[in-house]
């Protein structure tokens, strides 16, 4: 028990780390581009969500980018 919660630990320590360092990279991004970033990542995650397999997230998050760079404009 203890090993999966160090790992689990560890995944979402490392999951942070992840975040941050992403989001230190759209610091001279314009605000097209960080809209369609953003709604790329809330589409993979209700495309996720919603269907639950890899293609459904992929698909999700094409839709999203397409949403977010057309609101951008």
């Amino acid at each position: 028990m203890k090993t999966l919660a160090r790992a689990r630990t560890l995944l979402t320590v490392t999951t942070l780390v992840a975040v941050i360092g992403s989001l230190s990279a759209c610091d001279n991004m314009s605000r097209r581009d960080r809209d369609t970033a953003i709604g790329a990542g809330v589409g993979g995650v209700a495309g996720a969500a919603i269907g639950g397999n890899a293609l459904s997230t992929i698909g999700g998050a094409a839709v999203g980018g397409i949403i977010g760079n057309q609101v951008g404009k």
